[in-house]
């Protein structure tokens, strides 16, 4: 339950016991192990989402996609938005070399291309959000943020930390039998929302594509893949819809 508590902290906003306490201590070990429990964490924030889609949706589908969109931001606190924006200035940067690259993702500053990627980002998602109430699914996002944060346990074994950071506090921790068990989950959520096996194909290229642009995977790789693996599903379910409407 700590790793769980720990995951929530870190990943979202919202208020949970707070850690430590005088008779529970959280030490980096634990810290790192709590990325055991971020497809968890994910299920409470789809469950956020889709509910506050639902409720705007009771006036009209856009208000629903606003209000959903809203509330995943605000949960999350954009901390995956970051990332995306970090990413997009780092590639900005592909022109130059690795280490200039490197050096663009560790500037906490945002440059054009990151305020162009997280506002295409955030366009994507609303107009998406709206396509998936439109045709009826909006039970769905419920699953979108938890099957996207599988993708990081794997890929946290597949790829090289770039620095001493929370890639590399993370490697170590996520044990084989845990990419089976959320594995597994997926595959039982997916019979039901066929459109999540979209994520697999595009965790894959995105680990693929992080290991020869960059050489690994920081927070920030993280971050912006876990934005583009959800965008990419909900992309997913208004395809699915539309098919079996």
């Amino acid at each position: 339950m700590k790793g769980l508590i720990v995951a929530i902290q870190f990943l979202t906003r919202l208020p949970t016991p707070r850690l430590p306490t005088p008779r529970l201590t959280v030490t980096s070990q634990d810290f790192a192990a709590s990325m055991r429990w971020f497809p968890a964490a994910g299920l409470l924030v789809g469950a956020l989402v889709a509910v506050a889609a639902w409720a705007g949706a009771c006036l009209d589908t856009w208000t629903g996609a606003l209000a959903g969109l809203v509330v995943w931001v605000l949960v999350t606190g954009a901390l995956h938005l970051d990332g995306l924006g970090d990413m997009a200035d780092a590639s900005g940067a592909a022109h130059k070399d690795a280490e200039r690259l490197r050096a663009v993702l560790a500037d906490p500053h945002v440059g054009s291309f990151g305020v162009t990627a997280i506002a295409l980002q955030l366009i994507a998602k609303l107009v998406l959000l709206h396509g998936v109430l439109d045709c009826g699914l909006g039970w769905a996002l419920v699953l979108v943020p938890f099957a996207a944060r599988i993708a990081p346990l794997a890929w946290t074994r597949m790829l090289a930390p770039l620095h001493e950071g929370l890639a590399s506090r993370f490697r170590d921790a996520v044990r084989p039998h845990d990419l089976v068990l959320w594995s597994a989950a997926l595959l039982v959520a997916a019979w039901f929302v066929p459109a999540l096996l979209v994520g697999v194909p595009l965790a894959w290229l995105w680990a693929r594509w992080l290991s020869r642009r960059i050489g690994g995977i920081s927070g920030d790789g993280h971050g912006a893949g876990i934005e583009l693996i959800e965008t990419a599903i909900l992309l997913g379910l208004v395809v699915q819809g539309a098919l079996i409407a």
